[in-house]
């Protein structure tokens, strides 16, 4: 049964997000730290119940991936508590008047960040908690001070709805404002709130197609806004000789794992593996995809996609199949591909897009010159591996250029699947990978995406925010007149 949200329901949640923008964005950093701290112990004592929930509706298993997943959105909820309290995330900067300032007298003037108002967040299919109801945009817009307005995805409905009542309840009860957050259904209710002039920015993870016809929606609103949106990602990696002659055996077991993990449905699945010519671990790759068992996909339309993608990339010229997976109703075994350089590089889209799904494809290159002109050729996207040995420095130093411009993150002797979240962490990417190449969705500066900075110019120290006030009352890591 589907909980579509009612024009009448979805006009009382956005009049109550814009009613509760003010409030909420005036509340202290350790107000709203306690408050996500709220929402995190509220999720993990009806862990159990929810995980049940989620299985039911996305057929993943409910251990180890289901029980770490929440254990990842309450820990993330707990880390945006972490960066409130430390405070540096404010950008707080006090230039204090100066008469004698080289380009002529400079007046007082200090800078802060501030919320951007009520966020729309979109939740992903493939990750009902990380990045759903209570996931990572919604963790980073609540801590910058924004309510959250969350758009449930139709692939676990009856999860986002009471993953969004125990949030909205959790909320209240910490004491955060009537309105901070409510969940709505319906793909017709997400773009009327998409264009609702309250909605001040949006967060999006899912398929290139629907990202971008989003993406196009913000930008031709009136007044556009801020669009988040995490799309498309091939994620290549690259084997180098010196690891192929090493431990080229473990690289093909460890890729074989890594592109199969969660049925491929994750947008950091390695989907090429460029290896030299003759690499000679055509028996290794078989074996080990071989070897993995049926996963079931999330639900029909993402299993007859991934279908139909396969079937085109296994009749693209020059390709040929090492191991031929196959599917059963939403089931399938993992099918790895091969083909060389020169038949990739004058291949079209079929070799190049993402398949999201349980399949790879084997790139074999002659030289580093045509290494380069493969990676030079490719899409950009979230991540960009390289499995090389230390003593090969000058043969990876070469690839450099061409990955950094592929990738927001780039990996060295490790997999792509797997985002650990930190303060380190970068997760995005130039287009199609993200619409904000300049921005993460995954680790603590993601609540960068929903502040804007606003100077105050010549203010006295009592109309000022407490963040910039002369005593600095918060404690706060402040950059003072040019020195931290």
């Amino acid at each position: 049964m589907s909980l579509e949200t009612s024009e009448a329901d979805l006009e009382r949640v956005l009049g109550a997000a814009a009613a509760a923008a003010r409030p909420f964005a005036a509340s202290t950093p350790a107000a709203r730290a306690g408050w996500l701290t709220a929402v995190a112990d509220a999720l993990d004592a009806e862990a159990e119940k929810l995980i049940a929930l989620a299985h039911a509706e996305t057929h993943l298993p409910a251990a180890p991936r289901l029980k770490g997943e929440l254990a990842r959105t309450t820990f993330q909820l707990r880390l945006f508590g972490e960066v409130l309290r430390d405070g540096a995330y404010l950008g707080a900067t006090v230039d204090h008047a100066d008469p004698a300032w080289p380009m002529g007298p400079r007046p007082d003037i200090r800078r802060v960040l501030v919320p951007v108002g009520p966020v729309l967040v979109f939740a992903a299919s493939n990750f009902p908690f990380a990045f759903s109801v209570a996931g990572g945009d919604t963790a980073s817009a609540l801590a910058a001070g924004c309510p959250v307005v969350l758009k449930a995805h139709p692939g676990h409905e009856e999860l986002s709805a009471r993953t969004g009542e125990i949030v909205a309840a959790a909320l209240v009860a910490a004491g955060a404002p009537e309105g901070t957050f409510a969940v709505i259904h319906g793909v017709e209710q997400g773009v009327t709130a998409l264009r609702d002039p309250r909605i001040a920015a949006a967060s999006f993870t899912g398929s290139v197609p629907g990202g971008r016809a989003l993406f196009d929606i913000a930008m031709a609103r009136p007044a556009p806004i801020p669009f988040y949106g995490e799309l498309g990602s091939v994620n290549p990696v690259v084997v180098t000789p010196g690891a192929l002659s090493a431990r080229g055996e473990a690289v093909a077991k460890g890729y074989a794992g890594s592109f199969s993990l969660g049925a491929g449905q994750f947008c950091t699945k390695p989907g090429l593996l460029l290896v030299p010519e003759g690499h000679g671990l055509e028996g290794t790759l078989s074996e080990a995809v071989g070897g993995v068992a049926r996963q079931d996909m999330l639900n029909e339309r993402i299993a007859a996609g991934f279908a139909n993608k396969l079937a085109e990339l296994r009749a693209a010229p020059g390709v040929s199949s090492l191991v031929e997976g196959d599917r059963q109703d939403l089931g399938c075994t993992p099918s790895l591909l091969t083909t060389t350089a020169k038949e990739f590089l004058a291949g079209g889209d079929a070799v190049r897009e993402e398949h999201f799904g349980p399949a790879s494809l084997v790139v074999t290159y002659a030289d580093q010159a045509e290494l380069i002109e493969v990676l030079d050729t490719l899409e950009p996207g979230l991540t960009a591996t390289v499995h090389g040995e230390e003593d090969e420095a000058e043969y990876v130093r070469a690839l450099l250029p061409s990955l950094t411009r592929l990738a927001g993150r780039l990996l060295w002797n490790d997999w792509p699947t797997g985002v650990t979240v930190s303060w380190a962490q970068q997760h995005g990417g130039p287009y199609p990978a993200t619409t904000a190449p300049t921005t993460t969705s995954v680790g603590t500066a993601a609540i960068e995406r929903f502040l804007r900075p606003v100077a105050w110019q010549g203010f006295p120290d009592a109309l000022l925010p407490e963040a910039l006030r002369e005593g600095n009352p918060w404690q706060l890591p402040r950059r003072t007149d040019g020195a931290r």
